[in-house]
């Protein structure tokens, strides 16, 4: 269960990747009938303010190193890469330690990655940080196996993600992953953030709103996600958009980052997910809902994006308290 989270500080800390953990996990939105955590800032000297990247600004964090260490989760936010061999924080590495070997989950953000790999918890284990530092964190820790193409890398008690905003959505899968969707979504929409991102990752993460520059291939996006179990074509999608085929297929290209037919495909298996976790319709019934057309097709895409099986997906997230 996700109730205490402790922040583990070290400075020179980096503000955004700091406020990410605590607007996803620190504040309190009991009245929207949202979970509530157990929230520490904290550093080896509580009290003393911690230097931040920001010029002029501190962080001053009220408890100790003995809150990370009996915490169900511990973030490591981001700090700049040098203060990792800065004596200073040679306790918040201890503590990191400590913690994981008491069972703690530890989540890092952006190049908190190195206080985990310093803790030696990236040893034999995949992992990832911001693409500026994939190289110096691969070439610290050999034992490592670095991937510089996600957002963020699950590996059960430890969850490294990229820079800046992959966080957030390494932050919303763990409660997702912890909590269920509705505790996800609900944090999500108080924080009005972007829609997650595939990132051609496979990680479960919740299905994303059209959202694209263009009006009027924000209206298709749309349109096609409340169609997803219908048979859709490019050349039918750019009639109704009022484009040639190649031009439609460009402009989607340009701003969805992927093909019509792959998008597709993503938008699909994500309403299965939703469908595997909220229902208890049966593998066929799923699959014409989302436009699949048959089981066996559902079982093929799902595997290949998601990395398990529908069924073992709804045995890992199926069924989940309404409390959640």
């Amino acid at each position: 269960m996700l109730s205490k989270v402790a922040v583990a500080l070290s400075e020179p800390l980096a503000m955004f990747e700091f406020g990410v953990v605590c607007e996803v996990f620190g504040l309190d939105r009991t009245m929207d009938g949202l979970p509530a955590f157990d929230f520490r800032v904290c550093g080896a000297e509580p009290g003393r303010p911690l230097r931040s990247t920001t010029p002029g600004v501190t962080v001053t964090p009220e408890y100790g190193l003995a809150d990370v260490i009996d915490a169900d989760l511990v973030a490591i936010a981001a700090f700049h890469v040098s203060g990792i061999d800065d004596p200073a924080n040679t306790p918040v590495v201890d503590a990191v330690r400590a913690a994981a070997a008491a069972g703690a989950t530890i989540l890092t953000v952006c190049s908190g990655a190195f206080m985990a790999g310093a803790a030696g918890l990236l040893d034999g284990r995949t992992c990832t940080t911001h693409w500026k530092y994939v190289d110096q964190l691969a070439a610290r820790f050999p034992a490592a196996t670095v991937d510089p193409d996600v957002l963020f890398v699950d590996e059960g008690n430890l969850v490294t993600s990229a820079g800046t905003a992959a966080g957030i959505d390494a932050c919303l899968h763990l409660v997702r992953r912890e909590l269920g969707s509705a505790a996800a979504n609900g944090i999500a929409r108080r924080m009005v953030v972007p829609p997650q991102r595939d990132g051609g990752q496979r990680q479960f993460i919740e299905r994303p709103v059209a959202d694209c520059e263009s009006e009027g291939l924000g209206e298709i996006l749309h349109w096609l996600s409340e169609n997803l179990e219908l048979q859709h074509t490019v050349d039918d999608l750019a009639a109704r958009a009022m484009m040639s085929t190649r031009t439609f297929a460009r402009r989607f290209a340009a701003e969805t980052g992927t093909t019509p037919v792959k998008w597709l495909t993503n938008q699909r298996v994500l309403l299965a997910e939703q469908l595997l976790e909220e229902s208890d319709l049966g593998l066929e019934q799923i699959a014409a809902r989302a436009g699949f057309g048959s089981g066996a097709l559902l079982r093929h895409h799902f595997q290949k994006l998601v990395g398990i099986a529908p069924t073992e997906y709804r045995r890992r997230f199926g069924a989940r308290p309404e409390s959640a």
